[in-house]
């Protein structure tokens, strides 16, 4: 019994490990965390929004088996049905026109959210809301997004050198104009919001695919 003793603290080990809270990072210019928005308007257009420049700084407490920290989008970094105008049009209504692009977020702040037990190779599903804000303005409403998806663990060689999780997660039914996002608040629109009123969707499908790595020390 005294022989085998080391042999279970080597098995414990990879335990003890999982159970320390750890720093995540998800690298906005990884080129692979992603962001695609779809609106589809019943009598109108379906728009794309696209983006590979998501950040995150993240702490996850494997006790309490939760997830805390912040993630955000660059607003300049959002293509628009890959199109220049286009694009350039969603900056103009998220910023209403009253602040500079370049300094806009799209930002989600993530507070005890429940993931569960990570295991390697198991999804788990998670569900929560949480608060969004665009350029700094929160929903008028004060509510917040239903927000779903998985966490999938990844040991030290399944996916790079180091442990990672991958997040999918959606947001159903966003609502731009809940944020102010549209020609109805952006100065020099006013004269079209009726006739893209049934062209561009209120409402649309956020999905992220993200990859959590510790941060280096």
């Amino acid at each position: 019994m005294l022989r085998a003793a080391p042999y279970l603290l080597l098995l414990a080990l990879p335990a003890a490990a999982a159970a320390r809270a750890e720093d995540l990072q998800v690298d906005p210019d990884a080129g692979n965390n992603s962001l695609a928005a779809v609106f589809d308007a019943r009598l109108g257009e379906r728009i794309t929004a696209v983006s590979s420049a998501v950040g995150c700084d993240l702490h996850l407490d494997p006790r309490a088996e939760a997830v805390s920290g912040r993630c955000s989008v660059p607003l300049v970094s959002i293509r628009v049905d890959n199109d220049d105008t286009k694009s350039d049009h969603f900056r103009q209504w998220a910023t209403n026109k009253k602040s500079d692009p370049a300094a806009c977020l799209l930002e989600a702040n993530l507070e005890g959210v429940h993931v569960g037990a990570l295991v390697p190779g198991q999804p788990v599903a998670f569900r929560a809301e949480i608060p969004f804000r665009v350029c700094g303005r929160g929903r008028v409403d004060g509510g917040r997004e239903q927000v779903s998806g998985t966490a999938l663990l990844f040991p030290p060689g399944a996916y790079g050198e180091r442990e990672t999780i991958r997040i999918r997660a959606t947001v159903a039914g966003f609502d731009r104009e809940a944020y102010q996002i549209g020609p109805q608040f952006t100065e020099g629109w006013l004269a079209r919001v009726q006739a893209l009123a049934k062209v561009v969707a209120g409402k649309g499908d956020v999905e992220l695919s993200l990859f959590a790595r510790p941060k280096s020390p």
